[in-house]
């Protein structure tokens, strides 16, 4: 999957949790968020050049409420690929499940069918 397409699929699966999502699409997506966040910061500060309050300002706040959904559904679905639960998301409030959480997303995905659906 390219960079267009895994964006792109992520768009159009926004809140979306069920089925399943390849690597290349859960990894693009976190490049596409980081690269966001980073210009819209830079237009921030711009904007707001005196009124620094690290990621919590008015332009970071409005982008991360925008993207945060989808990358909850890519997660997720991420999850469904190696054969997990969804719910193994709320590990990520540890810094201990962050690390298990990144291990996992590294995996290949099951191959065929599992009880998530196909790939």
């Amino acid at each position: 999957m390219t960079f267009v397409q895994a964006i792109s699929s992520c768009f159009r699966n926004y809140a979306t949790f069920s089925g399943r999502a390849v690597r290349s699409e859960f990894w693009y997506w976190y490049l596409f968020v980081a690269v966001v966040l980073a210009v819209f910061g830079g237009i921030d500060q711009s904007l707001y050049p005196g009124f620094s309050m690290g990621p919590f300002s008015f332009v970071n706040m409005a982008v991360v409420l925008a993207l945060i959904l989808p990358s909850l559904a890519v997660s997720v679905r991420r999850l469904h690929d190696i054969d997990r639960t969804g719910w193994w998301i709320l590990i990520s409030v540890t810094v201990i499940g962050t690390i298990v959480l990144m291990y996992w997303a590294c995996l290949p995905g099951t191959q065929g069918s599992n009880r998530f659906g196909n790939p």
